[in-house]
């Protein structure tokens, strides 16, 4: 997919979104299996074809500096039983990228007149 320069694809969107929810219940870090599990949740499920697409997006995002992050600790993997994972959290560019896309938005909606109302 060929897009401009600094646009987000929906994908990348998505993440961001569901990224800064999640910081907003609590979580200050999300790893792959978990943000799918959200995307999914979503109406934007259709955007997640594969896991593959997320970690490239990821991968992508993390080095344009919208994501950073981290391998969890190995001792906290290890005495639940599993693999590491990698800990992502938005960073404040992300978190400008996601208002400046979403800004075209915001202001169509205020600018549509209501339903049943009259204009002069």
């Amino acid at each position: 997919m060929r897009r401009k320069a600094g646009s987000l694809v929906p994908l990348e969107l998505s993440i961001l979104e569901a990224g800064i929810e999640l910081v907003v219940r609590g979580a200050p870090y999300f790893h792959g299996f978990l943000i799918a599990k959200e995307i999914k949740e979503r109406e934007d499920a259709r955007l997640l074809t594969a896991h593959g697409t997320l970690y490239k997006a990821l991968d992508r995002m993390q080095k344009a500096g919208l994501l950073e992050s981290e391998w969890e600790n190995p001792i906290a993997a290890a005495a639940d039983g599993r693999p590491r994972r990698r800990l992502y959290r938005v960073t404040a560019a992300g978190e400008a990228a996601l208002a400046t896309a979403r800004a075209p938005e915001r202001v169509g909606a205020t600018l549509k007149p209501e339903a049943g109302s009259v204009t002069a």
